[in-house]
């Protein structure tokens, strides 16, 4: 274009689901859009995840409904079985969800993170296998370098680079003053679907701990999820791939139903995705000229089924709020706007027994009951 020399220069961090989003809006409202993700390329696959209430009237926006809707995730039953493989119940997912059939979207990960990249991609500059290696913010802009070499000045920069962010501890400090850990480890690997299994949900439980096999159309897979609850986040495994798969071994070893055969694939896989429940928690979301969106800013946990909305909804907002152009004002409203829904979100997750996962022999006791009265009323 060739005003683009006059366009407010911004750069976001991430390219998985708030970064792509917040580029689609910032480039519309006239901002010159640069994404940098540390991947070589757009990460594809992946579990699948809800786009919700408001999240679906941004990607309505966004023209990529249809899309979505096309790639929608119909899972009709969730059966939970007991500690010797016995059902226990089986229900509508949307009784447990709170999810609105026919409204709201279950869609593969990757079919979102491609859907918001092929949206920008023509129309926004993006560095795969990059990352910002330090910030230096001045009233004038934000001098960044990469840690491929260069430096670059920008009027803007955002953090869309998840729970881990890197660009929220270049602002903020250390992720432990922010991260909240709600007492449960989670591995997802995918698997071949040997179980029979279509369009459904089926899910073991001990105290402590639960098995569940994910079975989403019919690509002849199923996603696996094995997750657990330990008293303190177990540091020593978080980059390091053989420790995480030896925890979640260990507090498995003795467990039944599909259990052992999903260890074994467990040590093959090669598309493990270990990571603690857990939630971002922050004060402000922004400091200077930068500020953050998604899960850097404010994860909600996967408990909540509400991270990718929140994404996409603050996405939005942060795009809209800065389109008078004043960054102070823009992040300013951004904050007033979306906290709200964001902190009334992170509070459905109390501490203590979290409903789907409990901890104690009573809790799960509980869980089951209030399973089979839904069954009994579908």
């Amino acid at each position: 274009m060739s005003h683009t020399r006059n366009r407010s220069r911004v750069l976001i961090s991430g390219a998985s689901i708030a970064g792509p989003a917040l580029a689609y809006w910032l480039n519309r409202h006239g901002y010159a859009v640069t994404v940098v993700e540390k991947a070589s390329a757009l990460r594809g696959g992946g579990y699948p995840i809800d786009i919700r209430g408001t999240a679906v009237d941004v990607v309505r926006d966004m023209g990529l409904l249809p899309q979505l809707r096309d790639a929608h995730i119909d899972v009709r039953r969730l059966t939970f079985l007991d500690g010797d493989g016995t059902p226990v119940a089986s229900v509508d997912p949307h009784r447990l969800t709170g999810g609105v059939a026919g409204q709201d979207l279950e869609v593969r990960r990757g079919d979102l993170t491609e859907a918001l990249y092929t949206a920008v991609r023509d129309d926004v500059e993006f560095l795969f296998d990059d990352r910002i290696d330090s910030l230096d913010q001045s009233d004038q802009g934000v001098d960044v370098t990469f840690r491929k070499g260069g430096s670059r000045a920008f009027d803007m920069v955002f953090g869309a680079d998840g729970v881990h962010s890197r660009t929220r501890e270049f602002l903020f400090g250390p992720e432990e003053r922010f991260h909240r850990y709600l007492g449960h480890c989670f591995a997802g690997f995918t698997l071949r679907n040997t179980f029979g299994l279509r369009d459904e949900v089926t899910m073991w439980n001990t105290p402590g701990r639960t098995a569940a096999l994910y079975a989403a159309g019919d690509d002849g897979h199923v996603h696996a999820l094995l997750a657990f609850a330990h008293p303190e986040p177990p540091l020593h495994a978080f980059r390091n791939p053989r420790a995480q798969r030896d925890l979640v071994a260990d507090v498995f070893a003795d467990a039944g139903w599909e259990v052992p055969g999903m260890l074994a694939a467990l040590r093959d896989t090669d598309d493990l995705f270990f990571d603690v429940v857990s939630q971002i928690r922050m004060p402000r979301w922004s400091s200077g000229r930068v500020a953050l969106v998604g899960d850097a800013a404010y994860a909600p946990s996967f408990l909540t089924g509400q991270g990718s909305s929140l994404a996409l909804i603050g996405a939005y907002s942060l795009a809209g709020s800065l389109a008078g152009g004043d960054h102070a004002a823009g992040f300013a409203a951004y904050e007033d706007g979306a906290r709200p829904l964001v902190t009334a979100t992170q509070d459905q997750v109390g501490d203590g027994d979290v409903t789907l996962f409990p901890t104690t022999a009573p809790a799960l006791e509980r869980r089951n009951a209030m399973l089979r009265k839904l069954a009994l009323s579908v």
